[in-house]
């Protein structure tokens, strides 16, 4: 085989890969806008009661964002703070059991800023005995941050994992999940609910006409070199 032909048969052989990996971001572009509109379609329903523990073997990410209603009593001297960056700028979560008759279950209260990391300092806004919340159900956070794993011997947590706080706060069994808090106001204005991050980013086509750009440039490379003419070659004298 030629050295043009070889070179022409991997700009072929990229080009097939490129217009692939195409392909594969316009599935991907059709995946997360049947996601987006799934996940509108749920927040903006009819909130239904937090499942039970008959149906936690079942949950799964497709179960994220529903709209639920729970009461119970919270155990605010169990909550947990996990590190978060908002809207609002840095601070934590406030993540508190709350006692159902059936079940407990992880609620996200919602933010608060570094100064107000002691409850001491938003103890108005800790209701005591029954109340009913709504709020957005949420999958939990296995294993900790960017490049940082929770540290619960420390309590330095930097994601919500629902199995690790309930060991560490030893709260026995507890729902495989957690809830948002909706933006109800908190008396003292803290802890701010009803903060759920509801932006995905859809660069798919992007990367898409990307792809199929540099199969287009692989198809042009082979289409020259096999249309050139061979180099002349000088006859042995």
């Amino acid at each position: 085989m030629t050295g043009r032909a070889l070179f022409a048969g991997m700009a072929l052989l990229f080009a097939a890969g490129f217009v692939a990996l195409g392909i594969w971001q316009v599935e991907r572009r059709a995946w997360k806008h049947d996601l987006i509109a799934a996940i509108e379609s749920r927040i903006g329903a009819t909130p239904v009661a937090a499942p039970g523990p008959a149906a936690w073997p079942a949950i799964s990410a497709a179960d994220a964002y529903r709209r639920v209603r729970i009461t119970g009593r919270f155990r605010h001297d169990r909550e947990t703070l996990v590190q978060a960056v908002t809207d609002r700028g840095g601070g934590y979560w406030v993540m508190t059991p709350l006692e159902t008759p059936g079940f407990t279950l992880l609620i996200n209260r919602g933010f608060v800023p570094s100064e107000r990391r002691a409850a001491a300092t938003r103890m108005a806004g800790n209701p005591v005995g029954t109340i009913t919340l709504t709020g957005l159900l949420r999958v939990t956070e296995p294993g900790g941050g960017f490049l940082r794993s929770n540290d619960p011997t420390h309590r330095r947590w930097y994601s919500r994992d629902v199995s690790a706080i309930a060991a560490a706060q030893r709260l026995g069994r507890i729902a495989p999940y957690f809830v948002d808090a909706d933006g109800a106001p908190n008396a003292g204005g803290y802890p701010v609910g009803g903060l759920t991050v509801l932006r995905f980013p859809d660069n798919h086509l992007g990367y898409a006409l990307t792809w199929f750009a540099l199969a287009l440039l692989s198809l042009a490379a082979a289409c020259y070199v096999l249309r050139s003419p061979a180099p002349h070659r000088p006859l042995p004298a």
